[in-house]
């Protein structure tokens, strides 16, 4: 104990004049409110706020430490389901946030943070943080803080005032909190674990009486409510706090990264009772490491407890994080008799920003169930951070792979009923087109083959260009989240109908859907795919005006795929006689470009401007993220055509299948305006052969290889979309949606599968 500065409250009862003060002596400090709130009105309305104040050096003449600043807050509409977050960075962040990476603590991806670094490095934030645009104060001898106009601040009278505003969303508040008990020990009488271990100090005001104005979507209405009031301060003993804050410490190696998330909650229950209760969970193998519950009876007079569980009963997954969250709990103290149900008021109250990786869910909760075996309700705050499942681009693409089968079988429901069937046939205008229709026929010839194909999953990247796009033009696309099932339709009708022009036996790892269900039926699925889709662009979000370029986007796609079909069914073989004997490749790489420009390349653009148009984008962000997008489909089948000789990760297509084939790819083109004119002739010649012999093989891939041709397509690859990204990068506002684009083209010109 003897570690700890003077001005830590460590004994003796909480003095709101001095210890409600900042701590000069604390490497992080936070003060953190949050209020249940009803206007004149009736309605259910709740916010939080927490200002934060994190250590980034020391003043090499006076020695004290200097500090970096944030303020985090949201209100919530709980009947009418809105979630209005802001989050507010100090000035430093860029420079803070790339120590954090260099120290380990950013991402677990590394082209995320190479994405994040870049902009980082030009001085720039991603939205939906946004940096101070005034100064930061924080008064020494009282509580004021003022973070550029989020003010919090304590009155001559023991009250405490809020002042929050978001000029973007026309929401805020002007709020002051009263406090109705005394202020409360939290963990081991004041003592907890922070994050990394440290010790600090915590302590609660578990009710508030509150008063004033909230304003959500330019309407202020006067409340009245309970509120919440937690302060809590702290860091390593003295000696460790100078080496932190030292450049030498800072250029250590990193230490081996252990990444801790947690479950808190704060909870108002009848006959004037309070629960706060959490718990630190190393993320790696879900062990425990550090955990309270702290019950208030109606006199103020507190109960501590070690012993208690917080169970995640119901799921939801965020569309724009893809994080799962728990949106009900069972939070149980047995030692108390306690056992609660916790159920969000409504599933999306994720509050996205870099502060927190990128993401965590804090929203109202409703709590009812048991005390000491009597009935109890009440309302409350849940926050959960760190627990994310989705830390790599591959585990993202894996996630909204999920969901874009989910979205998939509700469109295609293989029991569908009256109503579903009719929607996909016609409208409710047009009820006597099912007059007779058998469902269960109709699912078993037109819909279980197309789902026979979709269920095995594939490659997402095509579903979350339209919801990227909607986004990075400050769209919200969790309007349009059925589109998730429009690119995927659109890609795995040309799948079906492909595998049938090309004779092909196996996709996605198992029988072609010809194969099961014969060509037939393959056929007319494969062409229905692609006028199902259609019904999902059916959205009152938008208007008719964007509507009809909706259409006119996606029927481009259809036309540009079904040109670039036919010039790969009819292949090259007419034009490479001629460059084999001149060398000259140019119309030939050309023309295999042509097709994958059409086949690939113009609908993932055409599903970027779809997505970009619904989020309301300019004509210029339109068109940037459609080139860019394009720029993705036509690397991503050069990478492809490379990889098919390199070798796939985990063999999961056969090496070399293309030139058993004899197909003419771009590699091939290049090798061909390589080589001498016997070497040429001689590639040819095999190639023509359609080889199955792998040592023949394994010396065709040898002789592109050591031309330099797949080097040259992979440069090729790069420099698309390097280019296709500088014109779009000072287009589109800096956000976390344009941080995941970026990476996203790296990881299509990197990936080995």
């Amino acid at each position: 104990m003897s570690a700890f500065p003077k001005d830590w409250p460590l004994a003796g009862p909480i003095d709101l004049a001095v210890h409600d003060l900042p701590h000069r002596s604390a490497m992080t400090e936070w003060w953190y409110l949050n209020a249940h709130l009803e206007p004149r009105d009736g309605a259910r309305l709740s916010l939080f706020a927490a200002f934060f104040r994190i250590v980034k050096g020391q003043n090499p003449v006076t020695r004290e430490l200097e500090y970096a600043h944030s303020v985090t807050w949201a209100l919530t509409d709980a009947d009418g389901k809105v979630y209005s977050p802001e989050s507010r960075v100090d000035r430093c962040a860029p420079e803070l946030g790339l120590e954090r990476i260099a120290k380990g603590a950013g991402s677990r991806d590394p082209l995320l943070n190479r994405a994040i670094s870049e902009m980082l490095k030009q001085g720039r934030v991603p939205t939906p943080d946004r940096r101070f645009d005034g100064e930061v104060f924080v008064a020494q001898n009282r509580l004021e803080l003022d973070f550029a106009g989020s003010r919090f601040e304590k009155r001559e009278d023991g009250s405490y005032r809020l002042l929050l505003s978001n000029p973007r969303e026309a929401s805020g508040c002007e709020l002051v909190f009263t406090p109705g008990k005394t202020a409360i020990r939290h963990g081991d009488d004041g003592l907890v674990k922070g994050l990394s271990g440290e010790d600090m100090f915590y302590y609660f005001i578990p009710r508030c009486r509150v008063t004033g104005t909230v304003t959500m979507g330019g309407r202020a209405r006067e409340v009245t409510g309970d509120g919440w009031y937690d302060h809590e301060f702290g860091g390593p003993p003295e000696q460790a706090r100078m080496d932190e804050a030292t450049p030498a410490a800072a250029a250590e190696a990193p230490p081996e990264r252990v990444d801790i998330a947690w479950n808190w909650c704060a909870a108002q229950l009848d006959g004037n009772r309070e629960l706060s209760a959490y718990s630190l969970v190393r993320v790696d193998d879900g062990e425990i490491l550090y955990q309270w519950a702290i019950l208030i009876d109606a006199d103020g007079e507190r109960r501590a407890f070690h012993n208690l569980s917080f169970e995640a009963l119901d799921w939801w997954r965020s569309t724009r994080t893809f994080y799962d969250y728990p949106v009900r709990w069972r939070l149980r103290v047995p030692e108390a008799a306690l056992d609660l149900t916790v159920t969000a008021a409504f599933p999306d109250q994720e509050f996205i920003t870099v502060i927190s990786k990128p993401a965590f869910w804090e929203g109202r909760v409703d709590i009812s169930g048991t005390l000491a075996g009597q009935q109890v309700g009440g309302l409350g705050y849940v926050e959960r951070s760190g627990f994310q499942p989705v830390s790599t681009l591959d585990e993202f693409f894996g996630a909204v792979g999920e969901e874009v089968r989910k979205s998939v079988s509700a469109v295609l429901p293989l029991e569908p009923t009256h109503e579903e069937a009719r929607s996909l046939i016609a409208s409710e205008e047009r009820e006597h087109y099912m007059d007779g229709v058998d469902r269960a026929q109709l699912a078993r010839t037109l819909l279980a083959p197309i789902r026979a194909i979709t269920d095995r999953g594939g490659k997402s990247w095509r579903s979350y260009a339209a919801l990227a796009c909607c986004d990075v033009v400050q769209g919200d696309s969790r309007r349009f989240v059925q589109w998730l099932a429009i690119p995927e339709l659109l890609h795995v009708g040309s799948l079906i109908v492909d595998d049938v022009q090309d004779r092909s036996t196996v996709r996605r790892g198992g029988p072609t859907c010809h194969v099961v269900y014969g060509e037939p039926l393959a056929i007319n699925a494969g062409t229905a795919a692609y006028f199902i889709a259609q019904r999902l662009l059916v959205s009152t979000d938008v208007s008719n005006a964007r509507k009809l370029r909706l259409y006119d986007l996606y029927f481009e796609a259809m036309r540009a795929g079904h040109a670039g079909q036919a010039l790969d069914l009819d292949g090259l073989g007419d034009v490479v006689p001629a460059v084999v004997e001149s060398g000259d490749t140019d119309q030939l790489e050309r023309r295999v470009l042509a097709t994958h420009r059409l086949k690939t390349a113009a609908p993932a653009g055409a599903l970027a401007r779809m997505g970009a148009v619904a989020g309301g984008g300019t004509d210029a962000q339109i068109e940037a993220v459609g080139r860019f997008f394009e720029a993705l489909g036509l690397a991503f089948q050069i990478v492809d055509d490379v990889l098919n000789l390199r070798g796939f990760k985990g063999n999961l297509k056969q090496r070399a299948e293309d030139l058993s084939n004899g197909i003419v790819t771009l590699p091939v083109a290049k090798a061909l305006s390589r080589l001498p004119l016997e070497g040429r002739r001689q590639l040819w010649a095999l190639l023509q052969s359609k080889p199955s012999d792998p040592v023949v093989l394994s010396g065709m891939v040898e002789t592109i290889e050591s031309v330099g041709a797949l080097a040259a397509c992979v440069e090729q690859a790069r420099e698309l979309v390097e280019s296709a990204w500088a014109a779009a990068d000072p287009l589109l506002e800096d956000s976390i949606p344009k941080v995941m684009l970026r990476a996203f083209g790296w990881y299509i010109l990197e990936r080995h599968y």
